[in-house]
Formats: C-alpha cells, structure tokens, sequence
C-alpha cells in the first residue's frame, strides 16, 4: 500500500474513498470492495452526512460514495456543503440512490455531485465509477445522466429554474460558438471523442473547450454542464 501521508495524489498513490452510509452493513461490504483493489481505499466511513462532510475535510478523501438518504443531515445536504468549501474543491460525490430516476438525484447533481450510481449496481460498476469520478469525469455516461435530467424536467421538475436559468442563459453569452456547440453536444450525451468525430477535431481539443465552457459556467464537472445546459433553455427536453 503507498504511503498516504502527502495530500499530493501521483500515479501510485490509491483513490481515497469515503462512505457515507447510515447501513453500517452496506459500508462494511463497499468497504471490503474498494479496499480489495490495488488503486484505492477507504479512508474513512461516515453515517450521516454532517459526520460525512467533516470526515472529508480531516481525510483529504478524494470520493465520497454518498447515501442520498440519510437521518439527520442528508446526503443532498452535505454535497452543498462540500461543493461550497474551496478546500474540497477536488473532492467528487458519487450519489448512491435506491432509484435511478429520482427527484433528489437532480438536486444533487445541482448541488455540485458528480453524478449518481443506483445502490443495485454491480461490483465491476461502483469500482469503475470511483475510478471516472476520481479522475475528473462524468460519473456515467452523459446519456445517462441526461435521460435522468430530461426525464425529471419533462415532468416539471425544475421549481428552481426560472431564477437559476436565467442565471445560466446570462452566462452563456460568455461562451464563444464552438464552446456553445459542444456544451449541445455534452447534453446530447456525446463523450468527448464522439465529440470529436463530429466537429471534425481532436479529442484534446473538445476537452479544452469543455474545460473553458465549466470554468465560464461555474461548473465543477461534466455533469453540471449537462444541468446548466437544460436549465439555460440551450437544450430542450425533447416529448419522445
């Protein structure tokens, strides 16, 4: 096991995950998952949400697979909290939900999460999530959080977005065309080297523009983009 006392994460150093669960039988088995693979461990297990963001701060946990239901401080609640502290600005939440298709689930990608994982995943699933999200990525697929989100404001889900989108749509205006035509594409699900195969360009080229697209919009990955770009009024649900 590498050492774990420099906050400076390299190649060798493992994935610092944290649990977050009020099911101490459910963390117990996460937990001898992710600590039986060579590129991560569990540095801290957490019932509740407020127990969850201080565990973060004092563990310099790098995911948190966080319960989105839970007594006392919520999961929703304490991905605000951890979104809105600048010294957890690298910390990515993987919401874990009993309903893939869940109006908390859009809360908590509004909130900062890095997306959602339903509590029935496979084994193979939630290692590779905590893998994506640790890297700076979508948690699933994009198509998979925009069928939630384009499921969920179908169905008038969005008491937040007239004021929030209005936010939004004034931000857009910073975006230059390219940067406004691959935030479309975000939402329609592409990944970036799909992205790339239809504009014609490099995959790192996609990735620079989404990179100035988040830091323009406020968003801290992928995922929000996706929000941001259904809020703004950019993207519309499509009735089919």
């Amino acid at each position: 096991m590498a050492e774990t006392g420099t906050q400076t994460q390299t190649a060798t150093t493992p994935i610092r995950v944290l649990l977050a669960d009020d099911q101490a039988l459910l963390r117990s088995a996460f937990k001898v998952l992710v600590d039986s693979e060579a590129d991560m461990e569990v540095v801290g297990e957490a019932a509740d949400g407020a127990q969850a963001y201080a565990l973060a701060r004092e563990r310099r946990a790098d995911v948190v697979l966080m319960d989105i239901r839970m007594p006392g401080t919520d999961g929703l609640a304490a991905t605000r909290m951890i979104s809105a502290d600048p010294e957890l600005s690298g910390v990515r939440v993987v919401m874990l939900t009993t309903f893939e298709v869940d109006e908390y689930v859009v809360q908590a990608l509004r909130a900062g999460a890095s997306g959602f994982l339903g509590k029935g995943a496979e084994p193979d699933e939630l290692l590779n999530a905590i893998r994506v999200a640790a890297a700076g990525e979508a948690l699933l697929s994009p198509a998979a959080t925009k069928g939630l989100i384009v499921s969920f404001l179908a169905q008038g889900g969005h008491a937040e977005a007239p004021a929030t989108g209005s936010a939004h749509a004034e931000r857009l205006a910073a975006l230059t065309v390219r940067e406004r035509e691959v935030l479309v594409l975000v939402a329609a699900g592409l990944s970036n080297d799909g992205i790339a195969g239809r504009l014609e360009v490099s995959p790192l080229t996609v990735k620079t523009h989404v990179n100035r697209a988040m830091a323009k919009l406020g968003a801290r990955d992928r995922a929000q983009l996706v929000v941001i770009a259904y809020e703004s009024g950019l993207v519309r649900p499509r009735s089919d």
